[in-house]
This record gives structure tokens, sequence and C-alpha cells, in this order.
């Protein structure tokens, strides 16, 4: 069936509630573990039955945040999404008390026995009222980002649109795109701040009334973080800024010479060039068919998987009016399908989202014939693995997508991972900074990004544009207002991926894909640490680690010639 295709229909909350409870009290009496499991997997039908509405419409509003329906359908979901959770939660209790427990674990992956734990820790019926304003202005942020109408020399463009217009080789028609874009910041700064202060007093208020310290303890429960703690991510940050802050910076020194520039201002960052960053070459529609050539040589797997993706219509690229800003990847259960959202607007993110995101739907739509709803899909910094490492292996196909601009394409996606890596941890810093002091306020918040920024990336030079100077470049950030701690993830995958790069673009190791095949496969039935044990990919915690990736990757980008480009 195509996307369009595809029939939303409100669920009945009281109806499936009433079905739930009905087989969950079934569940209470069952004589064995087989009979319980048989309850267990019919349950698991009408939740995935839900969600997959849930899904549809969360699609369907980002497509077009100006679709009155579906902004409607968005409010419902809203509410109820914490009242479906309440029912979940219900059954993660059963589970786990039930007096087969031991035998359940043969059949069950153990990372659904972790999850019910957390779910225990994490939800009682008391927050449902403060869970449902927390999706609300989530939303309310989506939105206004959505929004955005920036006018730059007589046309209009929204948040995306005119990111690409800061990539320019006329230095001074990119200043002015910048601070165009910036403007929308400056306008909406208050708004901004307030969503931002009430999600952060609204979750510290949640964390305290289910017994926590602050949301810090929560969030890591909410991300499901089975192997790793608060104290091994602040190791691993100090790990960053002692090998990898440095490598990112002699980056930026060489950007600086390439450009012929005596300092590289905030609005030179994105450009790598002097004769301009590497571009795809053809329309969208072409960019789609070379993905899908590429996919084919790749693998049988991956060639199934992008013919489906296409029949099936589970792509939409294209930057417009009224689309939420972005890129995401999601999956509908009923349909056994993966869902690809971007945001396409004539950069090489647009190659990138085709592995990137790719890399995402290729991993769930092996792992999609697991039975347990949790388990298809991994943690989320198992999650990136997938993602990041497609991205490299896609290299041996980058001229279909960039031509001349090859090149220079990889030394930017290589360089770029290693300037990404800093930021992340920025971000993941000042998450840690906010809600351990939840009573900051916005200026202090400010203040703070502004002081780690200072530490993570000590090139950033922000004279002349107060709005970052004072420290809301976090401002553009969705995952901080929508997906709390949501961030070190891609930095713990990043580094997992830079392997990846190596055994398969360097090494030439034959066994690099069969191995990420097999991680593809697991889902989410293996908890990140073990996840990489199959992989045979070495823990990013582990002391030192860093410095011989950066190595590496130092080596190869200084064996490229780039200078003059």
């Amino acid at each position: 069936m195509k996307f369009h295709e595809m029939p939303y229909t409100r669920p009945d909350y009281e109806a499936i509630k009433a079905e739930m409870e009905q087989l969950m009290q079934q569940m209470k009496t069952a004589k064995n573990a087989e009979e319980f499991l048989k309850l267990f997997h019919e349950i698991n039908v009408i939740r995935n039955h839900y969600e997959t509405m849930s899904t549809l419409c969360n699609i369907r509003h980002t497509i077009n945040t100006k679709d009155e329906f579906y902004n409607k359908e968005t409010d419902y979901w809203n509410e109820y999404s914490p009242l479906y959770q309440s029912i979940e939660s219900k059954l993660y209790q059963l589970v786990l008390h039930c007096p087969f427990v031991e035998e359940l674990k043969k059949s069950i992956p153990e990372t659904y026995f972790k999850l019910a734990e957390f779910s225990e820790k994490s939800f009682r019926e008391e927050i449902i009222p403060d869970l449902q304003e927390e999706n609300k202005l989530e939303t309310e942020y989506q939105d206004l980002i959505a929004g955005a109408e920036i006018e730059f020399e007589g046309k209009t463009y929204n948040l995306m649109q005119i990111k690409a217009l800061t990539l320019s080789t006329d230095r001074e028609k990119r200043h002015r795109a910048y601070d165009a874009r910036m403007s929308f910041f400056v306008k909406h700064e208050k708004e901004i701040d307030t969503i931002y202060d009430k999600l952060v007093h609204l979750r510290d208020g949640i964390a305290k009334k289910l017994g926590f310290k602050n949301f810090v303890e929560l969030g890591y429960l909410r991300m499901k973080r089975f192997d790793y703690n608060e104290d091994d991510v602040a190791e691993y940050r100090r790990q960053v800024l002692e090998h990898i802050v440095p490598v990112a910076q002699r980056l930026y020194e060489s950007q600086t010479k390439r450009l012929g520039i005596d300092r590289l201002r905030y609005f030179d960052e994105g450009l790598e060039f002097l004769s301009g960053n590497p571009t795809p070459k053809g329309t969208p529609e072409h960019l789609v068919s070379a993905a899908q050539e590429m996919y084919h040589e790749m693998s049988p797997e991956s060639g199934k998987f992008i013919d489906d993706m296409i029949d099936c219509e589970m792509l939409d690229l294209v930057s417009k009016p009224g689309k939420a800003g972005g890129g995401y990847c999601t999956s509908l259960p009923d349909y056994k399908l993966p869902f690809i959202f971007s945001n396409f607007n004539g950069t090489s993110g647009d190659a990138d989202v085709l592995t990137h995101e790719a890399g995402h739907a290729f991993q769930v739509y092996q792992s999609r014939d697991i039975e347990v709803p949790e388990c298809v899909w991994p943690t989320l910094e198992s999650c990136e693995i997938f993602s990041m490492s497609m991205e490299f292996f896609a290299w041996p196909w980058s001229e279909r997508f960039f031509k001349e601009d090859t090149l220079k394409y990889h030394y930017l996606h290589l360089g770029g991972a290693v300037k990404f890596v800093p930021y992340g941890v920025l971000v993941d810093h000042f998450q840690h900074e906010v809600y351990n002091h939840p009573d900051m306020t916005p200026d202090e918040r400010k203040a703070a990004w502004r002081r780690l920024e200072k530490q993570y990336l000590p090139h950033k030079d922000y004279e002349g544009c107060d709005i970052l100077e004072k420290g809301c470049w976090w401002f553009q950030q969705g995952h901080i207002f929508g997906s709390p701690f949501y961030y070190i993830d891609y930095t713990l995958a990043q580094i997992c991926a830079l392997q990846f790069w190596k055994r398969s673009q360097v090494d030439h190791d034959p066994k690099a894909w069969s191995d990420y095949l097999k991680m593809c496969k697991c889902g989410g039935t293996l908890p990140f640490r073990k996840l990489l044990k199959v992989g045979e990919l070495a823990d990013p915690f582990q002391k030192g680690y860093l410095g011989d990736v950066m190595k590496n990757v130092s080596d190869y980008l200084d064996s490229l010639d780039v200078q003059d480009l």
C-alpha cells in the first residue's frame, strides 16, 4: 500500500482500554507461560495499531503543519498518548511480576525487561496531566520553528531554505543571509525562552513527583540508558575535550586558510571551500534514482529495502512552506515499513539524508519481524550507529551524487564528523547544567551555554551578532526542546561509525558490511554495549580510545589534497 492510501482513523481510547484490560485480566489467570505469551502478543497487535495511527498523524502533521485536520489530531495525541502510556505501564508491571517471568525471559528479549523496570520508575498516573502539558509545549516549539517566514532579497524562506544561502561563496551575501536567519530568533527570543523555561520547570516537577532528585535521573531512564550512567558520560566528555577538540580546532584553522580570510567569523563556518561546498548534482528525483541504484549494488538486502520504500512512497524529502524543520525516520508497525522525512535545500545534506535517514530505515526494515514492539528499534545511541555508518558505507557511490565535487564531499563529510563531536557533547553538557540547576533564569541558561561553548568550540567568533554572543545558538537545536538528553547519542554513534569507516573505506575489511547487517537484524534486542560486540566494535567509553580514532581520521584527512579546491 502506498503512503497516501494508508487510512488514518482516530482510535477509540475507551474501547482499546477495555479490550487491553480484559486481556491483561486473562494474563493474570494464565495457567502457564505459553498461555501468558499468547495473550501478550495479542495485546501487542493492538498496540501496534494505535502506534501506527499516532505515527501517521505525526508524519502528516509535520509534512504540513498548517493542515487543520492533523493539527486537531495532534492535539488529540498530545492529550491521549500519556493515557495509552498508562495502559502500557500496567502491562509492564504485569510482565515483570508474573509467576512465569523466568520462562518469559527465554522468549522475550532482555531489553524488554529493562524497559519495564525503567517504566515502573519513570511513570505514574498522577503525572499524566504534566505529560500532556509537556507534549503541548513541544508541539508549540515545533510549530513556531516550522512557521518561520524570512524575507531576504525579495523572497520568502523558511529556516531550512535560507540555511542554504548561508553557504554562499559571496562573503557579504552569506553574512546578510545568516543575519536574516538569526533575525527570526531575535524576534522570537522571549517566546522561545518562555517555552523552554516552562519545559524545564515542568520536567523538574515531574521528576520530583516521582521521587527523583532532579530531571537528570529521570532523563536517563527515559532515554533507556541500560548500561552506562552520568559518570560514564562525564568522563567521555573529558576525553572529547582532551582528544577531539584539538583536532577540530586544527580543522577550523585549515578552513580559515582555504577561505583566504584572517579570522573565521560565525557566518563563515558553514563554507569549507572558496570555490563552494560540494553540492549534489541533479534534481531530487535524480538523487533518489541514484540512491536506488546504489542500494541495489550495495547488497541484495538494501536493494529490496529501497524498492519497497520508493514503491510505497515512504519518503517526503523536499522543503516547502509549513513543513516542520529537520529530518527524521520513523516506522509504521502495521505496514512493517519505515518512513523518511527531510527538507532538501540543495546542500550536501540532501545526499546525506539518503544515507543517514536511510540507515535508520534500513535497520528497522531488517528488524521489522521482531514481535515485541519495544525491541524493533534499538535505544537511541545504537540507532545512530546505523544511520552514521550507512553514510560511510555509501562512500564508493559518492560520485553519482557529487560528480566533480566527490573529493570535497569526502573531506567535508569526514572532517564534519570530527567537528560535530565537540558540538554534540556541548549540547549534552548544557542539558546537564540546565536540569541540575532548574531554577536558572533564561539569561543564566544562555550564559551557561556560552561558557560551555568556549570550552568545546573555542573558535567561535560572534562579533556583530548579539543573539549568538549572548548564548542563544541552542534555540535552533530541536532535540533540546523535544527530546531532552538525546544528543550525546549521536557522538557515541559517530565514534562507532568512524570504526566502520576505517574498516570499510581504509582497511577494505569484507566483514564490515556483514557485521553491520548482523547488528541491524538485532534491532533493539540488546543494550548498547552488547550490540557493539555483535558488530566487533570498540566501546567509545574506553579510556584513551578516542585518541586512537582521531589519529586514524587525522592521518587520512592530511592525505587528501584539498587546500586549493
